[in-house]
């Protein structure tokens, strides 16, 4: 999960960030929207919808813009039809990248996406050619404090239902099933825990290792660039940069 982990830890920072500018807030409004229109407008009865409500919460979305964004979704107002997708291609270093994207306009947003790939040192490929190489999970992370026992909590998550474990720089993963994030959060939230990061992701089966600092840099401006794209919702790769890299590239 290291790849995986270093890259959700460096979206989850930049998300607080973007936080502040309101910027997530257009992101989530999309996905609550998405998600109402496929599953219907109840939470309880519809999990994605439930984990895009929890994000928008995390994030302080105000409710009246959660609420607008769901009844769009349920076309109980007027609102922008979403078309859902997925992009795949190759960064530098021949790292795998997969995109989850919303758009109201299908052709500008592939041209848009093409050209951020070829600007900065990729290529966007042809539908499945990185697909296979990640598995659609649920992931949560939480921080561990000095009094917690390791192996007591590693033990915790299998009861409830963990598919895999590990702790890595003090920080507690988490993955299951897709179906099973909910249910082993609440299992384990009532034993107390808090989890900062809690959602279904697309975690790598294997990395691919990145020790040029020219190509680690280049992959990293361009995941956030894709990252910033007002269409692409998540962004997933299979990258392992080590920790000194990434600290002298910041």
């Amino acid at each position: 999960m290291a790849g995986h982990s270093k890259w959700a830890n460096i979206k989850h920072k930049k998300a607080r960030m973007d936080a502040k500018k309101g910027k997530i807030f257009t992101k989530i409004a999309k996905e609550l929207t998405v998600a109402a229109k496929q599953g219907g407008g109840d939470p309880e009865a519809n999990p994605r919808l439930k984990a895009a409500i929890q994000k928008a919460k995390d994030a302080n979305m105000p409710n009246d813009n959660i609420e607008r964004a769901i009844k769009k979704g349920t076309g109980e107002i007027e609102g922008v039809v979403y078309e859902e997708m997925t992009y795949e291609g190759y960064g530098p270093a021949g790292v795998a990248i997969l995109l989850d994207v919303a758009t109201d306009n299908r052709n500008r947003t592939a041209g848009e996406i093409r050209h951020l790939f070829s600007k900065h040192g990729g290529n966007l490929g042809e539908s499945g050619c990185v697909a296979w190489m990640f598995d659609r999970k649920g992931y949560m992370t939480m921080k561990l404090s000095d009094d917690m026992d390791e192996e007591e909590l590693m033990l915790m998550a299998i009861e409830c239902g963990a598919e895999d474990v590990s702790i890595e720089e003090g920080t507690l993963e988490v993955v299951t099933e897709p179906d099973d994030l909910e249910e082993v959060k609440r299992q384990m939230e009532e034993q107390g825990l808090q989890f900062n990061v809690a959602e279904i992701t697309m975690i790598p089966k294997n990395t691919v290792k990145v020790t040029d600092e020219g190509e680690a840099e280049k992959l990293l401006k361009l995941m956030e660039v894709l990252e910033d794209h007002d269409d692409v919702q998540n962004v997933y790769a299979n990258f392992d940069i080590d920790d000194g890299l990434m600290e002298k590239i910041g």
